[in-house]
C-alpha cells in the first residue's frame, strides 16, 4: 500500500488543531479551529476523493481519540468520510491505548517504523495518515511518507506547532497535482523523490 499524509496547515505552516479550540491544546495553544471559517465545498470535495481511495487508516494517538469521540455518532450509510472511518482497519501508534473500543482497531505499540514498512508492503491501495503530527514526523524521518496531500489555508496562526520538525531530514518533492479553492485553500500533492539537493545561486 502507498502510505500518504493528508495535512491542514497555515501559510506559516502551522498544523496544530485546525479543527477546533479544544482539539489540541498541547503547549499552551490557543488559536485551534482556524479551518473551520475557512473550509469550502471545493475542500470538502477534495478530503471525499482521498477517502475514496482509503483501504486501511494509520493514527497516532491523540487524533484517534478525536476521531474516536466524534465520527461513531455518524451513521449515514452514504456519508463517505464517517463510512470510510467506522468500517476499515485502523492502526494506531500508541504505547498507553490497550482496549479500544473503535472497531475495528490494532494498537502499534512497538518499533512503529519496522511496523509500519510491514503495512504498506501488504496489498491495497492506500494507507493514509490524518493529523497525527507526531507520527507523521517519525514517518517523516524514516522515509515512509510516499505522498503529501498538503491543504494550505490562506492564514497565519501565529502560534503552534508546525508539520515538519525545525530540524529534520532533507527530502527532495514533486508536484504531483495542484488545485484552488474558492476561499483561497491551496490543496498541493507532493510525491516523495528521495534527499534534497543543495545549491548556491550565481549572478552572472
Amino acid at each position: 500500500m502507498k502510505l500518504t499524509v493528508t495535512a491542514f496547515v497555515s501559510i506559516d505552516g502551522v498544523a496544530q488543531g485546525p479543527g477546533g479550540p479544544d482539539e489540541d491544546r498541547s503547549g499552551g495553544f490557543e488559536r485551534g479551529g482556524w479551518v473551520v471559517p475557512l473550509f469550502d465545498d471545493d475542500t470538502g470535495a477534495f478530503i471525499d476523493e482521498v477517502f475514496g481511495r482509503v483501504d486501511a487508516f494509520l493514527l497516532g494517538r491523540r487524533t484517534y481519540d478525536i476521531f474516536a469521540a466524534s465520527w461513531p455518532n455518524a451513521t449515514d450509510p452514504d456519508e463517505l468520510v464517517a463510512n470510510r472511518l467506522n468500517t476499515l482497519p485502523k492502526y494506531v501508534a500508541s504505547t498507553t491505548l490497550d482496549d479500544p473500543e473503535w472497531g475495528p482497531t490494532t494498537v502499534l505499540d512497538g518499533d512503529i517504523a519496522s511496523a509500519v514498512a510491514e503495512l504498506k508492503s501488504r496489498p491495497g491501495r492506500e494507507l493514509q495518515v490524518h493529523g497525527s503530527l507526531g507520527l507523521v514526523r517519525t514517518l517523516h524521518e524514516h522515509d515512509l511518507v510516499d505522498e503529501y496531500n498538503l491543504l494550505t489555508f490562506p492564514v497565519v496562526v501565529g502560534q503552534g506547532r508546525r508539520l515538519f520538525a525545525e530540524r529534520g531530514l532533507d527530502t527532495g518533492m514533486s508536484l504531483v497535482e495542484t488545485r484552488s479553492t474558492s476561499n483561497g485553500v491551496i490543496i498541493a500533492v507532493y510525491r516523495r523523490t528521495g534527499r534534497a539537493g543543495f545549491g548556491t545561486m550565481e549572478v552572472e
